[in-house]
């Protein structure tokens, strides 16, 4: 029997905890403005003071198999497909989806904290990665040997509550190269702390190549927090 086949029926049963699913159009990051279908998992390990998203940590969630995830996302052909959370990878069967989407020929992105391993994530899925700053109360919390298994098309985010965190980013990204070692560094202001001018005009200053995060679903739909 083929190994690849048999390992496809294995993993399209196993069933992950989700919290919801939608088409919606990508609110961040270098694919910013292009339609996606989210498959947003239940629960996280961290507690950040900005969390916009808390539901999908409190919320209990439904058991749902992997070979309905892909059924879902396939009649979205035309979106990228991206697994969040909460944090997804938490979830040990995160792993067997995101096979399997890249077995379907889906273009997959994976938005993670980086505090448990990225390298559980397949050749194929793009990892967009959020280094928590110290204010976000959650700072510290970043897995240092996840430097190292870092993929050229990764992205890296830093969300930023004052220039003490921009400052605090600044230095993890020169010390780190990260600029040079992954597709796209994030710089995201905070909603209604950080304002956007400013934190551009830091982004300037710096001399490095970062990237000004805002989050258009939240300017598109402004009040609506899920679905988006």
């Amino acid at each position: 029997m083929n190994k690849d086949r048999s390992r496809s029926r294995d993993d399209s049963s196993k069933e992950l905890t989700v919290c919801e699913t939608f088409l919606s159009i990508q609110g961040e990051g270098t694919r910013s403005g292009r339609p996606a279908f989210f498959i947003r998992l239940a629960g996280c390990n961290l507690r950040c003071r900005w969390c916009d998203t808390l539901y999908a940590v409190t919320a209990a969630g439904r058991r749902t198999n992997v070979a309905a995830l892909v059924k879902a996302a396939a009649r979205h052909p035309r979106a990228m497909v991206a697994v969040t959370g909460g944090e997804p990878l938490l979830q040990e069967n995160c792993t067997a989806l995101l096979h399997a989407l890249v077995r379907e020929g889906r273009e997959v992105v994976l938005e993670t904290n980086g505090s448990i391993d990225i390298a559980k994530a397949p050749e194929g899925v793009v990892r967009v990665i959020d280094i928590k700053c110290p204010g976000s109360g959650s700072g510290g919390s970043f897995m240092p040997e996840n430097f190292l298994h870092l993929r050229p098309d990764d992205e890296i985010k830093f969300v930023i509550a004052d220039e003490e965190d921009f400052a605090w980013a600044v230095a993890t990204i020169r010390e780190h190269n990260l600029a040079e070692r992954t597709a796209a560094v994030l710089i995201s202001p905070v909603a209604g702390g950080m304002e956007a001018a400013r934190t551009a005009e830091l982004i300037l200053e710096s001399g490095l190549d970062l990237r000004l995060n805002l989050q258009l679903h939240r300017i598109i739909w402004p009040g609506r927090r899920r679905g988006v």
